[in-house]
């Protein structure tokens, strides 16, 4: 439908003023015959144009008709709701010989509470209160947002001062807005204390206790309130309940809980409902429980972004990342437009696999999609390159960046820290602090394995020291760890001991920091230490064979097989088995997998040939097998199976299908062997390529005859 011409609109819009206005003035008695604030509203709203509105004002004012309350509360709403704000404020402060009373006060009030502009909407409401105006039960629950967004509790503390004052303390909605506005300051003791006063709830308050409860981190007094929520009986839960309940329930774990939720959703009929919808997701993905968070995806037929993320976080938390590939490809293919949560979660699955081709596929994806800039993408695409062992790729994706924040800083800092470039990480960490931008506690895990790595120890007790002081940050767990890393690899080692013996009451050594000590032990050979750490992290993680396998391998090199032997039947007797080694290298954008002792491949006979070939040429070299990294094996043959390592075999293929010059890319998962290790820099300064191979535990760059490692890791 055509809008009338304007100066037809504004006729009739001026009539209907004169109208409602002489109704207005001759029925002061009769209250019922007044006109209503929501039918000169509509009316001004019937314009639908700006500049009719403008019109409309400008006949307002020439008949005389401002100074009625109803009349400039709603022309102030129109303004507010066309989006010219400014203009509304304009409006508010030049009003003359207009009686502003608590209702426009309290728009102007409500509307920079809701556009973010806390201070401002705070200083509406002190100006209110001293021109004699006194809020309602509708300012108060519009000005307590406000002392939220302004982050500064003790105002919202003498609001609700005020609020008990002026008789509001009984109102439903005051009182919920309380309780948000405590819950979000975190104050979450006093939103119990007014929650717990209510003489009335409604599902506005419930609501509001239980979210403030999940905003908390306090998931099981979610659960708890939710649970007395639905026995009281008075008030039906909502999706906003049922959301906030599947969202504890997600964090704590709790399945059993999460399932009679999911029955009740079912019951109410709310099942159609996105968020409840995409909440059960998220349960069943949290608790691993994939099946069930699969079985509930194919029943979804209008699925947004927002569900097919939900779903392939849930396949990277249950370390299905494969499947978090495919579901993206999926997702594309339904013609469903990937946000940035989509790109951050397929390219972190890719990075899990180091599927280099998939990763560069999706960027061609970031790339048409427009959101290249986005930090977080970056951050992410920075990451992938990264632990696809494509180092170069990672650094152009940086240097490309306009906006970084300290995400991809760090993203670009850890990577050269994987790959063993310390000196470019401390290089990088100076030049991220010339450019204004504040660390995080991740920047300065990496910061300090670079210290670690290049034998910086005073350097890195620097930055550990002044982590608290310069950046507001409390050393965590990984800290501690690259702590001791530091003094490990220096050889200090009773240094790096006293070091977990002086941590904080607060701070407990986990197997992270135990762990680095044992593997300093193990580079330095103190056996007698590396039986004392290693009989604390058998207490701790009792099923992680690799500490087995680490003690056993020393007592094996220091000649003490009963021992070793003793170390094995632990294993044996905790039930604990030692992880099957495999090698896959990618070709052509398809992976290949290798075991120890492979003959499952078509082109076992030319591997096998090429092993033999490249036996022979480090050998030349001055190769030594290292017979103590074949521990399984009968004395006689332990040379001999050490070439049939999967490492080898994947490196034989990779020499034999790629062309010459092309990295050879070799992902493990374990740690490399040192007979390996010594094999691969032979092989780069042979063969003359860049061979990258990802263990476990970090990145082994070998060229020229020599790993980024420096033979420690």
């Amino acid at each position: 439908m055509r809008l009338p011409p304007v100066s037809s609109s504004c006729s009739i819009v001026s009539r209907q003023l004169r109208s409602l206005v002489r109704r207005s003035s001759s029925s002061s008695s009769s209250s019922s015959s007044r006109p209503t604030p929501w039918q000169l509203d509509e009316l001004i709203a019937s314009t639908g144009n700006l500049k009719h509105a403008a019109q409309i004002h400008a006949q307002i004012v020439a008949n005389a008709y401002l100074r009625h309350p109803i009349v400039f509360t709603n022309l102030l709403n129109a303004y507010f709701r066309c989006g010219r704000v400014r203009d509304g404020l304009l409006l508010f402060s030049s009003a003359r010989n207009v009686h502003k009373n608590v209702v426009s006060w309290t728009s102007v009030i409500s509307r920079l509470s809701r556009l973010g502009e806390p201070l401002r909407a705070l200083s509406f409401f002190d100006n209110m209160r001293c021109n004699g105006v006194y809020p309602n039960h509708y300012t108060f629950s519009a000005i307590l947002p406000a002392c939220v967004e302004n982050g500064i509790l003790s105002r919202g503390e003498r609001v609700h001062c005020l609020v008990v004052k002026d008789g509001f303390i009984g109102d439903v909605f005051v009182g919920s807005a309380l309780i948000d506005m405590y819950a979000k300051c975190s104050d979450v003791r006093s939103a119990e204390k007014v929650f717990g006063e209510m003489t009335e709830r409604n599902l506005v308050s419930w609501n509001a206790m239980i979210v403030g409860y999940l905003q908390n981190d306090l998931h099981d007094e979610a659960v708890r309130t939710f649970g007395e929520l639905f026995r009281e009986g008075l008030v039906v839960p909502d999706e906003v309940s049922f959301s906030s309940v599947l969202s504890a329930c997600a964090n704590i774990g709790g399945s059993d809980f999460g399932r009679q939720v999911h029955a009740l959703v079912v019951k109410l009929m709310l099942v159609g409902l996105s968020y409840v919808t995409n909440s059960l997701l998220d349960l069943y993905c949290k608790c691993m429980m994939i099946d069930d968070a699969l079985k509930l995806f194919r029943t979804i037929r209008n699925r947004v972004a927002i569900t097919w993320n939900i779903m392939m976080m849930g396949y990277c938390h249950n370390n299905q990342y494969e499947e978090a590939c495919n579901c993206f490809w999926s997702m594309r293919r339904e013609g469903v437009s990937p946000d940035e949560a989509s790109f951050s979660s397929a390219l972190h699955a890719a990075a899990s696999l180091s599927a280099l081709h998939q990763g560069v596929s999706m960027h061609d994806q970031v790339i048409k999609h427009g959101v290249a800039k986005n930090s977080i993408v970056l951050s992410a695409l920075v990451t992938m390159y990264a632990k696809c062992g494509d180092l170069s790729g990672a650094h152009l994706v940086f240097e490309e960046a306009e906006d970084r924040t300290v995400v991809c800083w760090s993203a670009m800092i850890a990577a050269f820290q994987q790959h063993g470039h310390a000196d470019q990480v401390l290089e990088l960490f100076d030049e991220m602090l010339g450019k204004g931008v504040r660390p995080d506690h991740i920047t300065l895990v990496s910061v300090l394995s670079a210290c670690s790595y290049a034998g910086h120890v005073d350097e890195g007790y620097r930055y550990f020291n002044s982590m608290k002081e310069s950046y507001g940050i409390d050393p965590g767990y990984e800290h501690y760890a690259c702590m001791v890393d530091l003094f490990g690899r220096a050889g200090r080692l009773e240094e790096a001991k006293r070091f977990i013996e002086s941590m904080p009451v607060s701070i407990k050594p986990d197997s992270s920091i135990w762990g680095a000590l044992l593997g300093a032990c193990s580079n330095h050979g103190n056996l007698k230490m590396a039986r004392e750490v290693a009989d604390r992290l058998f207490q701790l993680e009792p099923s992680n064979s690799g500490n087995y396998v680490l003690l056993s391998n020393m007592y094996l090199r220091k000649g003490k097989q009963k021992e070793a032997d003793e170390v094995r039947k632990l294993m044996i007797t905790n039930g604990v088995r030692k992880e099957p080694g495999c090698s896959w290298i990618d070709v052509k954008n398809k992976t290949v997998v290798f075991t120890s002792h492979d003959t499952s491949h078509p082109m076992t006979d030319a591997i096998y040939n090429m092993v033999a070939r490249l036996e022979e040429l480090v050998k030349e070299k001055g190769y030594i097998p290292q017979v103590q990294f074949a521990v399984n094996d009968a004395e006689g043959y332990k040379e001999r199976s050490l070439w049939y390592h999967s490492e080898k075999l994947a490196l034989a293929f990779g020499l034999l299908i790629l062309p010459n010059g092309t990295p050879i890319r070799i992902k493990k998962n374990l740690r490399t062997c040192g007979d390996c290790h010594a094999v691969m820099k032979l092989a780069s300064e042979i063969f003359k390529r860049e061979i990258i191979v990802r263990d476990v535990n970090r990145f082994h760059r070998f060229a020229n005859g020599t790993c980024s490692c420096r033979d420690y890791w």
